[in-house]
């Protein structure tokens, strides 16, 4: 609970340091393409209650999707290559050439060979959280100390066991850390697939308010992808809270 009320307490705190500093620079700039924080609010209500709550819905519903294909795809092959050495030296040259591509460079491709709907959208995030967790797990596996596997098979454990109760365990951390970076990545490069082409979504709301000149609209989507990050971010925070309860200190 005294964790809790802290968290509520720090954000409160940022939130009315960033509202402030977002007031001055409205006033400074004098602009009606910066809006203050109290018109951008108010259309964020207005908008919520008319058609931007589907935009946000669809949005969400394509980063987590991506984000769970990414990590049923990527976490048990990257736990595997880390801990086969031969299988390791065979697929960490491949890795090592393709992680370094930006993944964007691919969204024309996409577009034109899936369309302009979700599948694009999804896949595209879906290589972006793909391989950071492929790269995790793999440096996680490889960076278990070999007394800790053989102090599990001196138990009798053998080769899933080891997996169940060393492995994954010892990589979720990492593993928790790397889904946060990816998925905010996975929201920027969402705004940049949502707004080329496309119908719906929180990225198509920005720039289609921008177009109209609708400045007030457009802060309202801006901050509907600054609550979806924060909600997802906060999805991870409790999720890694459950599951890697070993890694927390009382304060």
């Amino acid at each position: 609970m005294r964790g809790w009320r802290g968290k509520s307490v720090g954000y409160a705190g940022a939130l009315l340091a960033l509202l402030g500093v977002w007031q001055l620079g409205s006033m400074a700039i004098d602009s009606p393409a910066l809006p203050g924080p109290v018109p951008a609010l108010a259309a964020f209500a207005r908008g919520f209650a008319a058609d931007l709550a589907p935009h946000l819905a669809y949005s969400a519903w394509r980063v987590l999707a991506a984000t769970a294909l990414g990590f049923v795809l990527a976490v048990p092959l990257g736990l595997l290559i880390g801990r086969a050495p031969r299988l390791d030296s065979v697929a960490a040259p491949l890795i090592f050439l393709t992680y370094p591509i930006p993944k964007v460079v691919f969204l024309p491709v996409l577009l034109v060979l899936l369309g302009l709907g979700d599948a694009s959208k999804i896949v595209l995030i879906t290589l972006i959280v793909f391989f950071q967790l492929l790269v995790t797990a793999r440096d996680a596996a490889r960076a278990i100390p070999a007394g800790s596997v053989l102090s599990v098979r001196s138990l009798g454990a053998g080769r899933l066991d080891v997996f169940r109760h060393v492995v994954v365990p010892a990589a979720l951390p990492d593993l928790f850390t790397a889904l946060r970076i990816g998925t905010g990545t996975a929201v920027a490069v969402l705004f940049l697939a949502e707004s080329i082409g496309g119908t719906s979504g929180l990225g198509y709301y920005i720039v289609d308010a921008w177009g109209r000149l609708a400045y007030d609209a457009m802060f309202a989507g801006i901050l509907g992808m600054a609550l979806l990050g924060v909600a997802i971010y906060e999805l991870l925070e409790v999720g890694e809270a459950r599951l890697c309860r070993w890694t927390r200190v009382e304060r």
